[in-house]
């Protein structure tokens, strides 16, 4: 997976960093936040193998003869107007669909299980339409996500379930739940590294029977070699110089560990996306899920 020693090191470095950075505001993040702010329903994007519409779009904005992109407070003009129906103080989101621009495959079968998934849509924000033409509209920017954009995709908004956080102690040490597993497969913005407050997706939705407010627990197993927490082979029992065990001990019979948990909050066929909620170091895309 790693093309070179110093590769590695950078990378181990990096995501050692970043594991404190979040794992210290992830805590704090957990504490303050019983209800879910907007923007972590409205943001969080999702993956899908169901075809979306995009016969309606943004066509420019306002400024357009120097401004390429649109954010909060701006008007933007859409490709649908009176003759289609549109009235002043309808209410669209609007999405677009992103890929990952890196070609590195951070554990085994990644590529796999995100095809499997579908395609990945990114919340770009929310328009309140303010004035109508014939062939067009004009709508102002009411949430802003990302940074708007021609040709993004326009939907009729419909408001999402806002589920309850539970109030139940995260337990790192809690035993196998026994329900459906996956993985963590990739990260809002194709990340390898997520903590509490962030958005990951993972390959299990709801034709496998999970629904928004479902809780995963993450785990990852020591010394498996299939993920994308590098290990020489065999510390899981064992590194010169600096002690080993008599037994050789394999990944399949050394207890797992139990990084963190989230909230789904929203569902497709093969897939969830997931509000990270407590973390006890930093999520690795190909880390393990459990339905709690």
């Amino acid at each position: 997976m790693r093309k070179s020693i110093s590769y590695r090191i950078h990378a181990i470095g990096l995501s050692v960093g970043f594991s404190m950075a979040m794992f210290a505001g992830g805590a704090s993040a957990q504490q303050a936040r019983r209800a879910l702010p907007e923007a972590d329903l409205y943001c969080s994007g999702m993956v899908t193998d169901q075809p979306v519409a995009r016969e309606t779009y943004v066509i420019s904005g306002e400024n357009s003869d120097y401004k390429n992109t649109f954010a909060t407070g701006d008007p933007v003009y859409i490709n649908r107007g009176a003759d289609q129906g549109v009235k002043i103080g309808d209410v669209f989101e609007v999405i677009r669909p992103v890929h990952d621009p890196g070609t590195i495959k951070w554990f085994k079968y990644q590529p796999q299980l995100m095809q499997a998934m579908g395609t990945t849509y990114a919340d770009i924000g929310r328009v309140h339409v303010i004035q109508v033409q014939p062939k067009t509209s004009t709508a102002e920017v009411t949430l802003g996500c990302d940074m708007m954009q021609r040709g993004d995709i326009v939907q009729p908004f419909q408001p999402r379930p806002s589920p309850a956080l539970h109030n139940v102690k995260f337990d790192p040490f809690a035993p196998p739940s026994g329900n459906k597993t996956g993985m963590v497969v990739t990260t809002k913005d194709f990340g390898m590294l997520s903590g509490a407050g962030r958005i990951v997706y993972v390959n299990l939705g709801s034709a496998q029977g999970i629904q928004v407010g479902n809780y995963f627990r993450m785990f990852r197993y020591q010394g498996s070699r299939n993920d994308s927490v590098y290990q020489e082979r065999d510390t899981a029992y064992k590194v010169y110089g600096f002690g080993s065990a008599p037994v050789a001990y394999q990944w399949d019979n050394l207890p797992r560990q139990v990084v963190g948990e989230g909230i789904v909050l929203r569902t497709g066929p093969n897939s969830s996306t997931v509000l990270l909620t407590d973390t006890r170091i930093g999520v690795y895309v190909g880390d393990y899920v459990e339905l709690e």
